[in-house]
């Protein structure tokens, strides 16, 4: 993959986790996992940066996101009574910082993901894919479309196949979060595992 051009102004809510250079994340689920979707997410490398536990028994789909010392994060769930898929992201007080919202596309899927950054700025950032979402980049329209994110997904891996996987590349921008664009990218999983 090709190198990612460095955000003009940092974007995203945990400073802790904006790329310093383009950082690759790999995101393997557990599809068949028996504590709900619950997996690590780690840099290229092998080195794990956050952890994802799934709720079994959760209607919302809710997965609560964890740094690697096990503080907790944020929560993606699952919003109902929308025409649109809509997923919000909620803060340990249950206040939403993030959603992202599925708008419709005749071919491939499209998403748009809306927040508030650390430093006050209100954010739009427009996720498409291809029609079988083994691609897909994150764009910030307000800055002409600069690519903050892209997803590629390692699709016919047979290992994965065979046991139940689906694994994703995330290449995050320099100046970029990465647990934002890491919880847009299960989004779109979840999205397009709606079906399924």
């Amino acid at each position: 993959m090709a190198q990612l051009a460095p955000a003009p102004k940092p974007i995203g809510i945990f400073n802790q986790f904006i790329a310093q250079k383009t950082e690759t994340l790999v995101l393997k689920e557990k599809v068949l996992s028996l504590t709900g979707d619950s997996f690590h997410i780690k840099l290229a490398d092998g080195t794990p940066v956050f952890q994802v536990e799934g709720k079994v028994m959760s209607i919302s789909g809710r997965k609560t996101f964890r740094d690697m010392q096990g503080n907790h994060m944020f929560d993606i769930c699952k919003e109902h009574f929308h025409l649109h898929t809509t997923f919000a992201i909620k803060d340990p007080s249950d206040n939403k910082i993030m959603e992202v919202k599925s708008k419709f596309q005749v071919f491939g899927s499209k998403a748009v993901g809306t927040f508030t950054s650390s430093s006050g700025k209100a954010e739009e950032l427009q996720m498409k894919g291809n029609f079988f979402d083994t691609t897909a980049d994150i764009t910030d329209e307000a800055q002409g479309g600069f690519v903050v994110a892209r997803i590629d997904r390692k699709l016919l891996s047979g290992k994965d196949i065979f046991f139940g996987q689906q694994t994703y590349a995330l290449q995050v921008a320099p100046g970029v979060d990465m647990a934002l664009m890491a919880a847009m990218c299960i989004c779109m999983d979840e999205k397009n595992n709606e079906g399924s």
